[in-house]
């Protein structure tokens, strides 16, 4: 899956919102119940990495799966990792990719392969998280 689908996806799920707590509506009966899974749902949701634009096309062209392998899902991991531990900028390894991250901003900035790791060196983070 390319990650312009995934985010497609991702933004679609993301649209569905309640309204209650901004308007300050109180939910009646079951709603309250459907109201606060959503809720709880976009507050993980917001907390998820994003990805710039340049990190976007980088995937894209050196084919990067973020799906397989529960990508994602550790790569969220990693930036939590990494924010519990005051860091600003990241190198988060997982499998044979690497994504550097704006722990501050929570958006990947770039990533790059396994083929492409070899010989690079990766300047202005503060930390490295292993996943």
């Amino acid at each position: 899956m390319l990650i312009s689908e995934y985010l497609a996806q991702r933004n679609a799920v993301g649209s569905i919102t309640t309204g209650n707590a901004a308007q300050g509506v109180r939910p009646s009966g079951n709603n309250s119940e459907n109201s606060f899974a959503e809720a709880l749902d976009n507050e993980i949701k917001k907390r998820q990495v994003d990805f710039s634009a340049h990190a976007i096309r980088r995937l894209e062209s050196r084919q990067i799966d973020v799906i397989e392998n529960d990508k994602m899902e550790r790569l969220n991991k990693g930036v939590e990792i990494a924010a519990e531990k005051g860091s600003e900028e990241s190198l988060i390894l997982i499998d044979s990719t690497a994504f550097v991250v704006s722990v501050k901003n929570n958006k990947v900035i770039t990533t790059v392969s396994a083929d492409d790791l070899k010989g690079n060196i990766f300047t202005n983070i503060d930390s490295t998280v292993i996943i």
